[in-house]
């Protein structure tokens, strides 16, 4: 599986990600208000009111205008980058508050995910006067140092002096500054900024967090229901920012289910951040973590969960579902046949008919409590191996895949499992009475089990995730669908004369109903795949995929040896091992060795004592560098290279821009990050500088060329 990844890699930075600057960076801006003209962006400063009263404050923007596909950052920047920072210059009788930032939206790129802004945004700042302030006759003026860093595939870090001028006005003339400020922020950047910023609160709103081994479950009570919602950690390392964020829209709220750090080894006491119903919507929350292991109850008085499928919704579908099933190649011959009997019987008492047709039904009823009952038990007892998470589970995911592959195979005519079954149960059809219709009901629910038709698949998908009682009334329903056409057929017999004869038409049916099957498949395979941390998804997808290609194998059994008990059986215990192969990918932890901070000096003292030296130029903000490290300098294979070459690693971090790194950057004829160099042990022989889009491969030749 090990090919993956630099596949993966070169896909992600095939236009050459990276970040680059110069050899040093000039700051824009004369320290005046702007705008000014920066790398892809334009900074200015902007003031509510130019004036200030004793006692008062005052709203000002700093406002970034983005050219396309170029961002900046919120003040969690996400998996890389640095937020905007602004240092101010002011008289002692003002002070000036930190930045304000607005509600973010996520910026992804594969496999990580960063939070910030694209187009626009104004961070407001509030700008306080002393009650005795000195009153001036002339403007004073309050500069300010300004750092960001702007991003698109590549990160360019900038800086600017700014200023703006502001007259500090008697209190009396308090009131007239508030007016003409409140005027002047209702339109324009510092409009919108004050509109996005996150809100308290309100007193009517609640929160409740539960902390699962791999989740956190956050309800969100509003008093009015949601339908979108997204976290926005304000702690680092809490939360896998790139992972999808799932909600579910409630009466009274939202629920949002974020994943788990893998790197958070204990549960926090709070989950403090941001909550973003809409652009203009969004409040800060910092609620206390509850362990748990299941999603809280929204209501002890809720009868109706608050799934997006509710239960009647779920109950109708299994009856529709139930009826559709009948139509089925292994169902409908046995409706068809029972049909005839009605027939050929047309003179006998209509009430014994019925009789016949209730005893069928309660064969089918009693049929799917059996094996309710053994899918409940077999949930009861994986609880703490994962049912309680469902589709959160590799494990349940994998298995529902391979075997929902497994009936859409058989429907899509590579095989006929009803065969087999309706060889089993056939005897037991054919008794007289009574007892032959309950066990027509019998092998009508056993033949109909592999032909999951479309609506009930979801049905039953809902069911499994839903309390024991909502789940049973979704059977009982399934089962009074597959049992009704017969039922109402023997209250009225004359109504048999309407039935289609079984054909062809009903093989074209069950081929279509494999349809959305198939597409089930390629959805929870997908699934499977996000479960994973980014660097191991796609090798645990591909064991997924060896799964599939053996349950085919299973079919293909079927195909060539249909209605025999061996080949039952051989294919049965070939699908039993396609089902584990998903779980024979484990994760294992990666041997990383230790990264010395750079400097030219430890370049020199390695080579003079003859060991080669690898040299990573990288920084935070830099998401190439970052997908680089965890896919490849990171990896086992690259890692035991390096141990075996004696090779002296060092992480030059321009995190922070420092000139000895920038020196050395440009000695190698580079300006930017990422950049790896190769230098050989003999301080003779000239360094060699990698690409920017690393592979496994190309590390390993570099040192085989260098290292000989």
């Amino acid at each position: 599986m090990r090919f993956f990844r630099p596949i993966v890699a070169s896909v992600l930075f095939a236009l050459g990600v990276g970040a680059q600057a110069g050899s040093q960076i000039t700051a824009v801006g004369n320290g005046g208000p702007g705008p000014f003209k920066a790398d892809h962006l334009t900074v200015e400063l902007i003031a509510s009111q130019h004036e200030i009263a004793q006692g008062g404050e005052v709203t000002l923007g700093l406002v970034f205008t983005l050219e396309e596909h170029w961002h900046v950052y919120w003040k969690n920047a996400g998996d890389s980058g640095e937020p905007p920072k602004a240092v101010w210059t002011v008289p002692h009788d003002l002070t000036v508050d930190e930045l304000r930032f607005p509600a973010p939206q996520r910026l992804p790129l594969a496999p990580l995910m960063d939070f910030g802004y694209e187009d626009a945004v104004t961070f407001p700042i509030t700008v306080h006067a002393a009650k005795n302030a000195k009153l001036s006759t002339k403007p004073i003026h309050l500069t300010a140092k300004v750092d960001w860093l702007v991003c698109s595939n590549r990160c360019l870090p900038g800086k600017a002096n700014l200023g703006i001028d502001l007259k500090i006005v008697p209190a009396v003339q308090a009131e007239r500054v508030k007016t003409d400020s409140t005027a002047a922020m209702a339109v324009g950047p510092l409009a919108s900024a004050l509109s996005h910023l996150p809100k308290p609160l309100l007193a009517d709103f609640r929160t409740e967090v539960v902390g699962t081994p791999k989740e956190f479950v956050l309800t969100f009570h509003t008093g009015t229901k949601e339908t979108d919602g997204e976290f926005y950690p304000f702690v680092q390392d809490q939360i896998l920012n790139a992972a999808d964020q799932e909600t579910e829209p409630l009466d009274d709220g939202i629920r949002i289910h974020i994943q788990r750090s893998p790197d958070l080894k204990e549960l926090p006491k709070t989950l403090h951040g941001l909550v973003k119903l809409s652009d203009d919507e969004s409040y800060e929350i910092d609620s206390p973590i509850k362990p748990g292991t299941a999603a809280p109850k929204t209501s002890a008085t809720s009868a109706t969960p608050s799934n997006a499928m509710g239960a009647l919704t779920a109950i109708g579908l299994a009856f529709l579902g139930g009826i559709i099933l009948n139509l089925m190649p292994c169902v409908f011959p046995v409706l068809f046949l029972k049909a005839l009997a009605l027939v050929k019987n047309h003179g006998a008492e209509r009430k014994e008919a019925l009789r016949h047709g209730l005893v069928y039904t309660l064969g089918i009823v009693v049929s799917f409590w059996a094996i309710l009952a053994i899918l409940l038990a077999l949930r009861a007892g994986g609880s703490e191996l994962g049912w309680g998470f469902q589709m959160q589970s590799p494990g349940f995911v994998s298995i529902l895949a391979i075997f929902l592959f497994f009936f859409s195979l058989s429907l899509a005519g590579m095989f006929d499992l009803g065969l087999s079954l309706t060889s089993a149960g056939g005897g037991l059809a054919q008794k007289e009475g009574y007892a032959g219709s309950f066990f027509t009901g019998v092998l009508a629910t056993v033949v109909a089990t592999p032909c999951t038709a479309p609506l009930m698949g979801a049905a039953i998908g809902f069911a499994l995730t839903q309390p024991t009682w909502i789940t049973f009334a979704i059977f009982t329903s399934l089962a009074l669908g597959l049992a009704s056409p017969y039922l109402i057929l023997s209250a009225r017999p004359e109504w048999t004369k309407i039935l289609p004869r079984p054909g062809a038409w009903m093989e074209t049916l069950k081929q279509l109903t494999s349809v959305p099957l198939f597409g089930t498949v390629i959805w929870l395979s997908w699934l499977y795949a996000k479960l994973f941390p980014s660097a191991l998804g796609i090798d645990n997808l591909a064991w997924l995929l060896v799964g599939l290609l053996v349950v085919a194998i299973a079919g293909w059994v079927l195909y060539r040896w249909p209605a025999g008990w061996k080949s039952t059986l051989v294919a049965a215990l070939i699908a039993v091992f396609a089902a584990s192969v998903p779980f024979l990918m484990r994760e294992k932890p990666e041997a990383h060795a230790v990264w010395q901070p750079y400097s030219h000096e430890a370049i020199a003292a390695a080579r003079a004592a003859h060991h080669p030296v690898f040299v990573d130029f990288t920084a935070a903000w830099c998401l190439s560098c970052q997908v680089n490290e965890r896919l490849v300098l990171n990896s086992t294979d690259v890692q035991e290279r390096f141990h075996e070459r004696n090779v002296t690693l060092l992480k030059a971090d321009w995190t922070q821009y420092d000139p000895a790194i920038t020196a050395e950057l440009a000695a190698v004829h580079r300006n930017g990050v990422p950049t790896y160099v190769v230098y050989p042990a003999d301080a003779a022989k000239e360094p060699e500088v990698l690409p920017e889009v690393l592979s496994k491969d190309i590390v390993v030749s570099a040192l085989d060329r260098n290292l000989k």
